[in-house]
C-alpha cells in the first residue's frame, strides 16, 4: 500500500473535521477471505477508514474509502466496518458522513461481501429520519454502491475525478461516453436530482462543514441553534426586486445574508436550501423563475410555473425538514404547472408528492406570497388549505384561479378589446387582488415586501412550541 495513497483517504478524514478530533475505529481490521490467494494481499484496515470526530464541536461519524487498497473495493469486513459506524451513530444520535472513493464490489469475496454489503443498505434504512446522513463521492460510487447515496440525505460529488452510476455509460444501449457521460458530477446533478453540489474536493468539504454546523444532530435534537448577530427586525430594502430569483430573497432574510443552497443544479423552478432565522434553522422551498450568472447577468430559468421536478425536489427536502423537525418557509410566486409533454409524465405525481409533503408535515410551516399565485400550483404551495400555520402576502402579490386578462377572455369569449379590458381590471380588483384573500382568512397578514424579515421571525416563535395530533397510521403511501 502506498503511504502516499492512503494518505489521501486520511487527508480528506483531517480536513473534513476540527483539527487533531479524529479518533479511528478497526484500525487492525483486515479481510478474512482465502480464497484467489487473498492471504497474501495486503489489506490495511481493509480498505476504509472508520471512527469518529467533531465538526464546529458537533460529534460526527465518518468513513472514507481508501483506492489504493485493492482497488477501493467493497469486502466482507469493509463493509462491516461502516455498518458499525452506522450501529455506533444511532446509539449516540450523531449525523454519518460518508466520503467515497470505491471499484464496486470485491470479486474474490462474492457472497459474503454482497452479504455485509446489504447490511449497510438496512444500517442506511434504519438510520433514514433518525440521523442525518452525507455522502460525498471523489472517485467512482458504481453499481450497487451507488444507491448508498441515494439512501443518505445529502450528496456531494467532485466535479472531475466523481464517478456516480447504476449502469456505465457505455453499457446504455445507444450511447456512449464521449455521446453522454452519464456518470459525469455535471449529468448526476442536473437529471437525477440525487446530488446537491458539485465542485472540487477542498470546495465539497467546505460544503459538507458548514451542511453540518446547520442540522440537527438527531431528530430529538432541537439544539441546533447559533446565537443571532444580525438584527432581528432589520429591513430588507432592496428584496422587492428579487421576485424573480428567490434565493436571493431568501438570504435577504436570513441571519447575515447565509443560505445554504440545496440541489442547485436540479428542478432549477424550485429552490430548496437551509437559512437561520434568529439563530434557528430553518428550511425554504421557493419559486424560482430567473437566475444571475457569475458576472450579474439575468438567465431565464422558467416561465413561473412549476415543473415535475421542482415539485419532487421540494417533496423530497420537505419529507427530510419535517423528520428533523425542522421548520419550513415557502416563498410562493407560481403561475401554474409546466405544460410539456416532458413534464406531464410525472407532473400530476409529482405535485402529489410535494402536497402530500406539505400537508403531513408537522412542523411550523409559514408561507410567504410574493408575487402571483395562481390556481391550484398556489395551492400545492404551502397554502393556507393544505396547512400553513401563518400565510403572509406582500401588498403587490397577487393570489387568485388564474391571471385576469386570460380569465376575462374565458368569460367573455368574442367581446370587443374595450369590453375585454374592462373585465380585466375588475376581475383582477375581485378577485386576484390580495385585499379578497385577506378578508377571506386566506392570508392572515398583508406586509411590505422590506419588512418580510421580522414578521417571518416573528411566526416561527410563535409557533416554536407548535403541537398537532395526526390520525393514527403506520405511514402514508403517497
Amino acid at each position: 500500500m502506498s503511504n502516499a495513497t492512503q494518505s489521501v483517504a486520511a487527508a480528506r478524514i483531517n480536513s473534513l473535521l476540527d483539527a487533531n478530533s479524529f479518533v479511528e475505529i478497526g484500525q487492525a481490521v483486515t479481510a478474512r477471505a482465502t480464497d484467489f490467494n487473498m492471504t497474501e494481499k495486503k489489506a490495511p484496515s481493509d480498505g476504509v477508514i472508520t471512527g469518529y470526530g467533531v465538526i464546529d464541536g458537533s460529534l460526527v461519524y465518518v468513513y472514507s474509502q481508501d483506492a489504493s487498497v485493492l482497488n477501493g473495493t467493497v469486502g466482507e469486513m469493509h463493509a462491516k466496518k461502516i455498518a458499525k459506524i452506522y450501529d455506533l451513530a444511532l446509539k449516540v444520535g450523531a449525523p454519518v458522513i460518508g466520503l467515497v472513493d470505491c471499484a464496486g464490489l470485491r470479486l474474490q469475496e462474492a457472497t459474503d461481501a454482497l452479504e455485509a454489503f446489504g447490511e449497510i443498505y438496512l444500517k442506511q434504512t434504519l438510520a433514514s429520519g433518525v440521523i442525518p446522513q452525507i455522502t460525498a463521492v471523489f472517485g467512482t460510487c458504481g453499481g450497487g454502491m451507488a444507491v448508498v447515496p441515494a439512501l443518505t440525505d445529502f450528496t456531494f460529488v467532485e466535479e472531475k475525478k466523481g464517478r456516480l452510476f447504476v449502469n456505465t455509460p457505455n453499457a446504455l444501449e445507444g450511447n456512449r461516453v464521449e455521446k453522454c457521460d452519464s456518470a459525469s458530477a455535471q449529468f448526476q446533478s442536473e437529471e437525477t436530482g440525487l446530488v446537491d453540489g458539485i465542485g472540487t474536493e477542498e470546495e465539497i468539504l467546505g460544503q459538507i462543514r458548514t451542511l453540518v454546523s446547520m442540522l440537527p444532530e438527531n431528530n430529538e435534537d432541537n439544539d441546533s441553534f447559533k446565537e443571532c448577530t444580525d438584527d432581528l427586525n432589520r429591513v430588507c430594502d432592496d428584496i422587492a426586486g428579487c421576485t424573480g430569483d428567490t434565493a436571493i430573497a431568501l438570504s435577504k432574510i436570513a441571519d447575515n445574508g447565509e443560505f445554504f443552497e440545496t440541489k442547485a443544479a436540479y428542478g432549477q423552478d424550485v429552490v430548496t436550501g437551509f437559512l437561520r432565522l434568529n439563530g434557528a434553522t430553518v428550511g425554504a422551498v421557493a419559486n424560482r423563475s430567473e437566475s444571475y450568472d457569475a458576472d450579474g447577468n439575468k438567465t431565464e430559468i422558467s416561465d413561473g410555473t412549476l415543473s415535475a421536478r421542482g415539485a419532487r425536489k421540494a417533496a423530497d427536502f420537505i419529507k427530510f425538514c419535517d423528520a428533523f423537525e425542522i421548520p419550513v418557509l415557502t416563498l410562493t410566486n407560481v403561475t401554474g404547472f409546466k405544460a410539456t409533454l416532458c413534464n406531464e409524465k410525472m407532473m400530476a405525481k409529482s405535485v402529489g408528492e410535494m402536497v402530500h409533503a406539505f400537508a403531513s408535515a408537522t412542523v411550523p410551516k409559514v408561507n410567504v406570497v410574493v408575487g402571483k399565485a395562481y390556481g391550484t400550483a398556489y395551492v400545492a404551495m404551502n397554502s393556507k388549505s393544505v396547512g400553513a400555520d401563518m400565510v403572509y402576502a406582500w401588498d403587490t402579490a397577487e393570489i387568485g384561479m388564474m391571471d385576469a386578462s386570460l380569465a376575462a377572455k374565458i368569460m367573455y369569449e368574442g367581446a370587443d378589446a374595450s369590453t375585454l379590458n374592462e373585465k380585466t381590471a375588475e376581475y383582477k380588483e375581485l378577485q386576484n387582488g390580495i385585499a379578497s384573500a385577506a378578508a377571506r382568512g386566506y392570508v392572515d397578514t398583508v406586509i411590505k415586501a422590506e419588512d418580510t424579515r421580522k414578521y417571518v421571525i416573528g411566526a416561527f416563535e410563535m409557533l416554536f412550541t407548535k403541537r398537532e395530533d395526526r390520525p393514527s397510521k403506520k405511514h402514508g403511501t403517497v
